[in-house]
């Protein structure tokens, strides 16, 4: 029997401000370029002041929900399990995700009060992306926010990496890991950003416990999850921990285990201005294809081919006239 959704998604909710930034920018404010820093809610004003903020684009962001709104717009049917405030960019959160044509936990009625997370996504000229997060409410991320009705009738739970952060959302990681094991849906973790499996290898590894169905991560944050000191050794390495898993490794391309052997996936020409959503798409258009009976080789060069489309660009999301273009050319 089909299910409901094929991917359930959980992460933290960030109203991403996607803008533009110099070099000399990053240098006079000491900002950590090319990494995700958390920060609190008085350095991201000063920050936000600093910028332009009229010529920013802001939407419904945060890592996993970029997955799921794209694995959305190729062909995915996909809920969101997250956390807002009932302040303005929390209603413009759960206004966004629902318009993307996500179903979620969120309800206008029952959002609590507090400060909705946001994420200030700068891209500098190097194409580098670099974000700087004022968690907000979604620092008490919880079981709360779990729909385990909505799990049970998932192909897919996919779990942001970023949620490893805070006790009380690990917690909501292995809960929602126990009921998608006893309900038979296949479990999917990203690792999301070297900075959270520098500081939270431990308890990243602690929530896999005995090991995922699938993993996402890039070839920095798999050589410093399994402290290795190279690419391949890595790996070998990370079969300890899911029955399959992708590595992106930038203009190199990707490799996907898909439990039996690795497959190299080559990637697409392009011309990159901005890597920021890269790894969320690949993730986003790898499920969709994988839910919907592609090959572990066709999903990995969908999902190649739409993030070389997106690094393309600025911000984090294709549009669904370049998804579907995407989509349609891979079936040919």
């Amino acid at each position: 029997m089909a299910k409901t959704y094929n991917i359930y998604g959980m992460g933290n909710a960030l109203v991403d401000i996607v803008t533009e930034v110099s070099e000399s920018f990053i240098e006079q404010h000491k900002i950590e370029k090319g990494l995700m820093t958390l920060i609190d809610e008085e350095r991201q004003n000063q920050l936000v002041e600093a910028i332009n903020l009229e010529a920013s684009n802001l939407q419904c962001g945060g890592s996993a929900a970029n997955t799921v709104i794209g694995a959305k717009q190729f062909g995915a049917n996909c809920f969101y399990s997250c956390r807002v405030a009932s302040d303005e960019m929390g209603q413009f959160y759960m206004k966004d995700l629902t318009q993307n044509g996500v179903s979620t936990n969120l309800s206008s009625d029952t959002l609590p009060e507090g400060a909705t997370g946001k994420c200030l996504v700068m891209t500098s000229s190097d194409a580098d992306r670099t974000m700087n997060t004022f968690l907000g409410i979604t620092a008490d991320y919880s079981s709360t926010e779990i729909v385990e009705s909505a799990i049970a009738d998932s192909d897919y739970l996919y779990i942001e990496g970023y949620l490893i952060a805070a006790e009380g959302a690990r917690v909501a990681m292995k809960e929602a890991l126990e009921v998608a094991q006893k309900n038979q849906v296949k479990t999917a973790i990203t690792l999301s950003d070297p900075n959270m499996v520098t500081f939270f290898n431990n308890e990243m590894k602690d929530v896999i416990g005995k090991g995922v169905d699938l993993l996402f991560c890039n070839e920095e944050e798999a050589k410093l999850f399994t402290g290795t000191g190279d690419l391949e050794s890595a790996k070998e390495a990370l079969k300890k921990y899911a029955k399959s898993f992708a590595v992106t490794e930038g203009p190199s391309g990707a490799t996907v285990f898909d439990g039996n052997e690795f497959i190299k996936i080559e990637a697409y020409p392009t011309n990159a201005v901005d890597t920021n959503g890269a790894g969320d798409l690949f993730a986003g258009a790898y499920l969709a294809a994988i839910t919907q009976g592609q090959s572990p080789k066709e999903a990995g060069q969908l999902a190649s081919k739409a993030a070389s489309q997106v690094v393309a660009q600025f911000g984090p999301r294709l549009s669904n006239e370049q998804a579907t273009s995407i989509k349609e050319s891979s079936l040919v």
